[in-house]
C-alpha cells in the first residue's frame, strides 16, 4: 500500500475559507488545496455584495450582533455571533494585507453600503464583484506560495477515518477522484479541512455554481459528524429571470441603494409584508415575492433601480449592468425581472469555534459548516466574514496541534476490482433532475407536512438507486455528486419534518407560529 500524496494539511475546497486557511498555515507546513474544477470555480467568485464588518465610527459591535441575531430569528448562537463580529475588522485587515482592493470614497477610507437587515452601512465591497476580487487575490497568493500544492479537477469521494474492521477513528486524509485520469487516488494528511461550500444545487433554481452539491456535508456525515439546522435554506429573493441566465444573482446592494420591488403593474408590494420594505431580511422578501407570484400566477416580479442616475448605476453595479445588457435589459431605463433562487445553506457540519468537527483531525469551515452564526436566516454579507474568521481560527488551532499529530500511515488504496463501467449514465442524469425538481416543488420556500412526506418517498427511492450505482459501477463526477446531493436532500427533509414551527427560512403552512423556545435541529449519524 502507498499513498498517492501526503500533506500536513489537506484542504478540500478552494474558495475564501479554504484559501484563507491554506495561506495562514503554509509558512509552517506542506498544504494541498483541492478544487473540483479550476481554483476559482467555487461560490466565492460569484459573491457580489460584499463583507459585513464594523468599520465606521458610527457603527458598533453591539449593533452588528443585534442585526445578526434579529435576522437569525432567535436561533443564533450568541457566542458565535459575538466572536465573528468582533473578529470582523481583523479579518478585513488580513484581506487588505493579502492585497484585496475595496472601494473607497472621497470623504473617508471605505465606501460602505447597506443591505437588507443591517441598521448601518457596514458592507465593504469591490464594486458589485467583491467575491471575485477576494478570490483573485487569494488565488494569486496561493499559487505563489512554495508550500501550497493546488490540485485542480479533483472531486472528493470520501474521508478516510475507518480502520480495517470498519470502526471510525481520526481522519487521516481522503479519497479523491482525479477527473483528468478518471481514477480515484489516496491522499494522506495530518489534518483534513472541509471547505467545500454549500448544497444549493440540490434545488432546481439556484444562484450557485455547478459545484455546490453538498459534498463536504455528505462526506462528514458518512464519517460520523453531526449536522445541524439543515432545514434552513436561504433563497435569495432576486435572481435574474431569463432563460439563459438562471444562476445570475442581482445583489442585495441594489435594494440597499434604493432598488424597488414591483409587480408587473408597477405597484410596490413589500410594505404590505414588512415595514422595512425592500430592506427586510432575505427570508421575508423571498416569501413575499413567492406569495405574489403564486397569488397572481406570475413568472417573475421586477426590481427597479432606473430612478438612479445612469452614472451611479454603472459605477456601483458595473457587472450587473453589463450582464443584464447582454440579455437585452438596460437597468438604467427599465426594471430587472427577478425570481427567488436557492442561495445559501445556513446549516451544516457542527463545529466549535476553531472549526473542529466531531471527528479528530477533521475541520470544517465556510458554508459547509454550522457555527451557530446564521441561526434560522443568514444576515446579508455575513458569509464571507464567517469564512475568513473561522478559517483563521482553525488555522491557529491546526498549527498549535500539528507537531503532536502523527504522520498518516500508508492508507488502504481505493478498490474498484469488483465494479464495471456503467452503460446507463442516462439514469444518473435523470435522477439528478428528478431530485432537484422534487426539492424545488416540495421543500422550497413554503412547506407542508404533506409536501415533505412526498419528497421523502422520492428521495428514498433515489438514494437506493444512487447507492446501487455507486456499489456496482466505477465512479464518475456526476455519480459522486448525485450520491452527495441525495444525502443532503435527505438531511434537509428530515430536519424540516422535525421542526414543528415556522422560524426564519423554514416556513410551513401546518405550523405557521413560532415556538417560544428556539432550539437547533441536530442530526447524528448511526
Amino acid at each position: 500500500m502507498a499513498n498517492d500524496a501526503v500533506f500536513d494539511v489537506l484542504v478540500i475546497g478552494s474558495g475564501a475559507a479554504g484559501l484563507t486557511l491554506a495561506l495562514c498555515v503554509a509558512d509552517h507546513c506542506k498544504v494541498g488545496v483541492v478544487s473540483k474544477a479550476g481554483i476559482d470555480s467555487g461560490s466565492t467568485n460569484w459573491a457580489q455584495g460584499g463583507i459585513a464588518a464594523v468599520l465606521s465610527a458610527t457603527d458598533t459591535f453591539d449593533s452588528h450582533v443585534q442585526d445578526t441575531e434579529i435576522a437569525g430569528a432567535g436561533l443564533c448562537d450568541p457566542d458565535a455571533v459575538r466572536f465573528t463580529v468582533e473578529e470582523g475588522p481583523a479579518a478585513i485587515q488580513w484581506l487588505l494585507d493579502q492585497g484585496v482592493l475595496f472601494d473607497t470614497t472621497k470623504r473617508g477610507p471605505w465606501h460602505l453600503t447597506r443591505e437588507g437587515g443591517h441598521s448601518h452601512r457596514r458592507v465593504i465591497h469591490n464594486k458589485d464583484a467583491t467575491g471575485k476580487a477576494v478570490q483573485r487575490t487569494l488565488d494569486e497568493q496561493a499559487k505563489l506560495h512554495p508550500n501550497i500544492t493546488v490540485l485542480e479537477d479533483y472531486v472528493a469521494v470520501d474521508l478516510i477515518n475507518r480502520d480495517a474492521s470498519g470502526e471510525r477513528g481520526p481522519c487521516q486524509g481522503a479519497y479523491l477522484y482525479d477527473q483528468t485520469e478518471s481514477r480515484v487516488k489516496t491522499f494522506g494528511a495530518k489534518a483534513t479541512v472541509i471547505a467545500t461550500g454549500g448544497a444549493s444545487r440540490v434545488y432546481l433554481y439556484t444562484s450557485n455554481p455547478d459545484g455546490s452539491t453538498g459534498d463536504g456535508i455528505a462526506m462528514a456525515w458518512r464519517a460520523g459528524c453531526r449536522v445541524a439546522n439543515m432545514e434552513f435554506n436561504q433563497f435569495h429573493p432576486t435572481c435574474l429571470y431569463h432563460p439563459e441566465a438562471r444562476t445570475f444573482l442581482i445583489t442585495e446592494a441594489v435594494r440597499g441603494e434604493g432598488g424597488k420591488l414591483l409587480l408587473p403593474s408597477g405597484e410596490r408590494f413589500m410594505k404590505r409584508f414588512d415595514p422595512r420594505g425592500e430592506l427586510a431580511p432575505r427570508d421575508i422578501v423571498a416569501r413575499a415575492i413567492d406569495h405574489e407570484m403564486k397569488r397572481l400566477g406570475l413568472e417573475c416580479v421586477y426590481l427597479d433601480i432606473s430612478h438612479k442616475k445612469k452614472s451611479f448605476i454603472k459605477e456601483h453595479f458595473p457587472n450587473i449592468y453589463k450582464q443584464c445588457k447582454k440579455y437585452g435589459i438596460d437597468i438604467s431605463k427599465e426594471p430587472i425581472p427577478v425570481v427567488p433562487a436557492a442561495h445559501h445553506t445556513c446549516g451544516g457540519v457542527m463545529v466549535d469555534r476553531h472549526g473542529q468537527t466531531d471527528v479528530e483531525g477533521l475541520y470544517c469551515i465556510g458554508e459547509a459548516s454550522y457555527t451557530g452564526l446564521h441561526g434560522a436566516n443568514r444576515l446579508a454579507s455575513n458569509s464571507l466574514l464567517e469564512c475568513v474568521v473561522y478559517a483563521t481560527s482553525a488555522a491557529q488551532d491546526i498549527l498549535e496541534k500539528l507537531e503532536s499529530l502523527p504522520p498518516p500511515p500508508d492508507l488502504k488504496p481505493w478498490d474498484e476490482s469488483r465494479v464495471t463501467n456503467s452503460d446507463e449514465e442516462v439514469v444518473v442524469s435523470h435522477n439528478w433532475d428528478e431530485l432537484r425538481r422534487t426539492m424545488w416543488n416540495y421543500v422550497g420556500i413554503v412547506r407542508t407536512d404533506k409536501r415533505l412526506r412526498r419528497a421523502q418517498r422520492r428521495i428514498d427511492l433515489l438514494r437506493a438507486e444512487a447507492q446501487e450505482y455507486y456499489g456496482n459501477f466505477r465512479v464518475t463526477s456526476d455519480l459522486l455528486e448525485l450520491r452527495n446531493l441525495v444525502t443532503v436532500a435527505d438531511l434537509i427533509v428530515k430536519s424540516a419534518a422535525s421542526r414543528r414551527e415556522s422560524r426564519g427560512l423554514h416556513y410551513t403552512l401546518d405550523y405557521p407560529d413560532t415556538l417560544p423556545e428556539a432550539v437547533p435541529t441536530v442530526l447524528a449519524p448511526a
